[in-house]
């Protein structure tokens, strides 16, 4: 294993304060290691919280920030943070308007944030939650009940995250997170396995001249193996699950073409080409698009396919500015 750490038991504790002196969009409560907006929003709005495992930044602390969260929960690595950071998230970044917590479906996740809820509920604050269940993989895997939350959480952050901004109320934000989620499908792959520090070598075997289909972002298995294939076919493996699964013509797309951790750009950018072209050719109109590390896998190479069937209100709160180290317009 070579990695720029110290000790290994350390590292989301040291990221976190590396986290905090490089921007200075943020501040860190580091005994519950849960990011925050320096700046709270106004009064009177919605805010939203969200968080999961580390691992996978820039989601959820790269996306705290003007046009998106208020606070992101760091739990340890591929481990759902505790009730206790949550609650305490809920309780601090509450502006008067209640707060949506962003779960992604995985059991401890889903777990934690529903006790978070019931403590901050007692404690006089409202909360609502949207678990996200967008993966078209499998239906059941090591960690959840149903399908995998994955990358439509990014885009459901930034545009719940605008509705939030220009002051919609609770039950409004609540229902766009679950229109959103309702529309966005993703499909991932991996061409190698991802290294915790803690666990010293890879999470899985993959030998060389294979690649795994249907990947989770903690390193679950997929759908299959099968032999490394041109990115011509590959795309042809994301795009296909994603369109059978939900009929995207008819309506623009966000798309996005997320890189697992360590795919160069140049290959994002190629395969993004390959993807754009299969939608088109399936008569689906891209009006927005995001390339590159959004919601990564540590040090795993592949990519990521989600697509997103939006409105004229989606693609209105899509556009609108965003003041975050992960994510950045309009400002």
């Amino acid at each position: 294993m070579k990695k720029l750490i110290g000790e290994p038991a350390n590292v989301v504790r040291d990221a976190l304060v590396g986290i905090e002196l490089s921007d200075d969009r943020v501040r860190v409560d580091h005994q519950h290691r849960v990011i925050y907006r320096a700046t709270p929003k106004d009064e009177g709005k919605v805010a939203l919280v969200s968080g999961g495992g580390s691992g996978h930044e820039p989601m959820h602390g790269g996306f705290v920030g003007a046009g998106m969260l208020d606070a992101a929960c760091a739990g340890e690595m591929f481990t759902s943070p505790t009730p206790d950071q949550m609650e305490a998230a809920t309780n601090e970044v509450d502006r008067g308007a209640g707060v949506l917590h962003i779960v992604k479906n995985y059991t401890g996740d889903v777990m934690n944030f529903e006790m978070a809820a019931e403590l901050a509920d007692a404690s006089g604050v409202k909360t609502e939650s949207i678990v996200i269940d967008d993966d078209v993989a499998v239906q059941d895997s090591l960690y959840t009940a149903g399908r995998r939350g994955v990358g439509t959480t990014v885009l459901l952050e930034k545009i719940v995250g605008a509705a939030a901004e220009e002051g919609r109320d609770l039950a409004a934000v609540v229902e766009l997170a679950k229109r959103v989620n309702g529309n966005g499908r993703s499909m991932g792959m991996a061409l190698t396995s991802c290294t915790v520090p803690a666990a010293g070598k890879p999470t899985f075997d993959l030998p060389d001249g294979e690649m795994e289909i249907g990947i989770g972002i903690h390193g679950e298995p997929g759908r299959r193996r099968a032999p490394l294939a041109p990115a011509s076919e590959i795309a042809e493996m994301l795009v296909d699950p994603v369109l059978d699964d939900l009929d995207m013509t008819g309506a623009p797309t966000i798309v996005m073409l997320n890189g697992m951790g360590a795919t160069p750009l140049i290959e994002l950018y190629l395969m993004y080409g390959e993807v754009a072209a299969l939608l088109e050719k399936a008569g689906v109109t891209i009006a927005r698009n995001l390339v590159g590390n959004y919601i990564t896998s540590l040090d795993m190479a592949g990519c990521s396919l989600t697509v997103l069937r939006a409105d004229d209100d989606v693609l209105g709160l899509w556009d609108a500015p965003v003041n975050t180290a992960g994510m950045r317009w309009g400002v």
